[in-house]
């Protein structure tokens, strides 16, 4: 049993990491100094949690999610995670829809109706 972890501080700074302590503990280990990669941003709490057959599964998807650190893809999925999709995205499938144009742009047309 592996786990792979978000943690959060107050700045809004994320971590990823993966486990396979218990999650009580390995955040105790982060919040006490021990962790040398989160001891200068604390305190941390942990915001994700998924629950993986071995190390091996968790770590592919560490390491996916790290390189969607700063992107679109990092956005959506927070959003998801945090269940705000803000009629963006859809609860599964993280596709951006885009705006709506208004039915004058759509037809073409600027203010008053004069092109």
């Amino acid at each position: 049993m592996a786990y792979l972890y978000i943690l959060k501080n107050k700045n809004d700074k994320y971590y990823i990491g993966i486990t396979k302590l218990l999650l009580n503990e390995r955040l105790k280990r982060h919040n006490k100094g021990d962790v040398f990669s989160t001891r200068h941003k604390r305190p941390w709490r942990l915001i994700y949690v998924k629950k993986f057959s071995s190390l091996t599964e968790a770590r592919e998807q560490e390491i996916k999610m790290k390189g969607w650190k700063g992107g679109n893809a990092w956005k959506k999925f927070l959003a998801e995670a945090a269940g705000s999709s803000n009629g963006r995205t859809s609860p599964f499938g993280g596709e951006y829809l885009g705006s709506n144009p208004s039915p004058a742009a759509s037809a073409g047309k600027k203010f008053g109706g004069v092109k």
